[in-house]
């Protein structure tokens, strides 16, 4: 295992499935991670089962290879119990060095399973600014994955605030996500498939139309940082180069590790790298903001962002092809078309085809493929790659299988319950006793002309590039993205609102409490960007000195409203809101600002700017107001109303806005 003493940076590689964690081990990665079959954020990867995962980690570590199981999915309420028994299997039968993980609560129940491992904070946990990563260890985690919207400016200032027994791991090569990580609610908003509970559909992918133009106007080229690794390389702290791509192929993962092991080994040879890069089957790549001098924004681009190598277009609908530009072998794998694309499908290739030679395709019974389809190679198996997955193939078939038996640990439930059962506050309403009052607050960006509401008021801090004078009895919201140049802008605001006297405050990322000196004297809540679904994390909170918590809006009505009745602080929830689909770092060049934008389905949306960051709102708001009732009834202390200011010409359609209300959330 590579020495945690060196300097050198660890590769970590992605596995999606059995041959893909073989081919990280045949590239020589030195560590590998992989999701479970459930409670990961890739659920559409085939994933791994306990019993798989036992074999393959004891072949890795034969290997010297280290394997890390990433558990980052939000956790509902009621699942709690079902995850506790998952880790207590996992830490009986497969012996993995480390949990990627994003809800708090993990933390826990990791601890109640004997996980002795350590705890990395995924990206998803949106630990963005420096100040952050002395609460992010305080709260139990060892390693901080830094997000892909970051500069090298921003990793060194990272890096510089790093404790001693914290590392960093950032991301050198794979897919970009439109959002920051951990802030995309646009496939739970338009399906009910959350992106925070790895079932997203990526609805950014899509072709959308604004003043009559279609485009992908959401849709990243990857991530390379490629040849900037060698900067990289040089930042302390920097424990771990990650490769993003669970769903990628085996030969992804193989070319992709043999490349920055090149760049980080034999730096001399990067020639070599480049063509491992350019053949590994991915999308045209980008150095994004890595030079904040000179940014390269993915969503600039005339080429296609499709996952794979794009190959060429069909022609001639009525008998198919294509004129290939790269050389096809039996056993590639084609994907024809986009997702969204009825016609969308998976080719395998039967004979050779030269380059610039035509490739000739059957239209599917009833779904004629139309002209100018982007096609894309996803999958290759060369000799090389496939006797060394054979040989390994063969090394896994001789480690015995184990007979993964039930867990026998008691239920969380019951002690959860017990603790709140005599707590007061939250089981008050069933036990007849009187209710506590209940809040009602209106958060606006600036101060509302003519401000006629009996609610109490809130304001976003970061209004006017911080320069909104709230009066001292509102609440102060703290933005849910905290970049590390905005750190001590934000916490000068903090520190002249303490003087003034202010004393509410809504954190929406739950590491913003370090901003605060002692946090136990002031109203401190913790806001719905927190993405909290579960009571172990609200108690988790506590300990840190929130006062309160405004639950995820995206949970559906079943687990919303059990949650009060069992957390240790007094809950809100969001009833009306202008909610965004999404919160960027980047927009497209060729997207107009504060205009509306439809998708292929009809939906409206637009996007504004607010200081450093770019939301796309949908031109429907989240609207619980008919069922305050049931919030009431149920125990929350406090409903929340967020407005936003709606650009001249974006009309706002009277439809149903209660999410994932009626859903089950995926």
């Amino acid at each position: 295992m590579t020495d945690p003493s060196s300097k050198q940076p660890t590769i970590l590689a992605p596995a999606g499935d059995i041959h893909s964690f073989l081919a990280a081990i045949a590239a020589g990665a030195d560590a590998i991670y992989c999701g479970l079959k459930i409670f990961s954020a890739r659920m559409e990867a085939n994933n791994f089962s306990i019993e798989e995962l036992a074999r393959l980690t004891t072949l890795a570590h034969s290997k010297g290879i280290q394997v890390y199981v990433a558990f980052n999915s939000i956790i509902k309420e009621s699942e709690t119990d079902k995850v506790l028994h998952i880790l207590d299997k996992l830490v009986r039968y497969a012996d993995v060095d480390a949990l990627i993980i994003q809800d708090t609560a993990m933390v826990s129940l990791a601890g109640k399973a004997g996980f002795k491992g350590k705890l990395h904070l995924s990206t998803l946990g949106n630990c963005t600014h420096p100040a952050g990563l002395e609460a992010a260890q305080k709260a139990g985690f060892s390693r901080v994955v830094l997000p892909r919207e970051f500069s090298l400016d921003d990793i060194r200032a990272m890096a510089a605030a790093a404790p001693e027994t914290m590392d960093l791991e950032v991301f050198v090569h794979g897919a970009l996500c439109y959002s920051v990580s951990g802030r995309c609610y646009w496939s739970s908003w338009f399906g009910g498939k959350s992106a925070l509970r790895g079932r997203c559909v990526q609805p950014c992918r899509r072709l959308y139309e604004q003043n009559g133009k279609k485009a992908r106007y959401f849709s990243c080229l990857d991530l390379s940082a490629d040849v900037l690794v060698k900067v990289l390389k040089e930042i302390p702290n920097i424990s771990t180069w990650k490769i993003e791509g669970r769903k990628k192929s085996p030969h992804y993962v193989y070319y992709t590790v043999m490349a920055y092991k090149l760049l980080r080994d034999a730096p001399d040879q990067k020639k070599q790298a480049l063509s491992f890069l350019e053949y590994a089957l991915g999308r045209q790549g980008s150095h994004y903001n890595l030079l904040s001098h000179r940014v390269l924004n993915p969503l600039d681009h005339a080429s296609e962002t499709g996952s794979g190598l794009f190959l060429g277009r069909i022609k001639n609908p009525e008998d198919p092809y294509f004129i290939s530009r790269e050389a096809l072998l039996p056993g590639d794998l084609l994907r024809i078309g986009y997702e969204e694309e009825t016609f969308h499908q998976i080719r395998k290739v039967t004979r050779a085809i030269p380059k610039k030679g035509k490739y000739f395709l059957s239209s599917p019974k009833g779904r004629r493929i139309n002209k100018g389809t982007s096609v894309f190679l996803i999958d290759r198996r060369g000799s090389e790659l496939e006797e060394k997955l054979s040989r390994l193939g063969a090394e896994l078939d001789g480690i015995s299988k184990v007979t993964i038996r039930p867990s026998n640990l008691s239920s969380i439930h019951k002690k959860a319950w017990d603790r709140v059962k005599f707590s007061g506050q939250a089981s008050d309403h069933n036990r007849g006793r009187k209710q506590p009052d209940i809040y009602e607050m209106d958060v606006f960006r600036k101060q509302p002309p003519a401000l006629k509401t009996h609610n109490d008021t809130a304001f976003w801090i970061s209004a006017n590039s911080y320069g909104i004078k709230a009066p001292v009895r509102s609440w102060l919201w703290l933005d849910p993205v905290l970049f590390p140049e905005e750190e001590k802008i934000c916490q000068n605001y903090v520190k002249t609102a303490l003087k003034k006297g202010a004393k509410n405050f809504v954190l929406n990322s739950p590491w913003q409490i370090t901003l605060f000196e002692n946090p136990q004297r002031l109203n401190i809540w913790a806001g719905p960007f927190c993405n909290i679904t579960n009571c172990l994390a609200v108690e988790i909170l506590k300990s840190k000195g929130f006062s309160g918590v405004i639950v995820s809006p995206e949970l559906d009505s079943q687990t919303l409203l059990t949650l009060p009745e069992r957390c240790c602080l007094p809950l809100g929830a969001v009833c009306r809101a202008n909610w965004p689909l999404a919160i960027s770092r980047l927009a497209a060049p060729d997207l107009d600002l504060a205009k509306g934008f439809t998708s292929p389905m009809g939906e409206g949306a637009w996007t504004s700017k607010y200081n450093a960051t770019y939301h796309t709102f949908p031109n429907w708001p989240l609207d619980l107001s008919s069922k305050t009732g049931d919030l009431k009834q149920a125990g929350f202390a406090m409903l929340v109303n967020l407005f936003e200011n709606i650009p001249k010409g974006v009309r706002m359609k009277p439809r149903p806005g209660t999410w994932n209300w009626h859903l089950k959330l995926l």
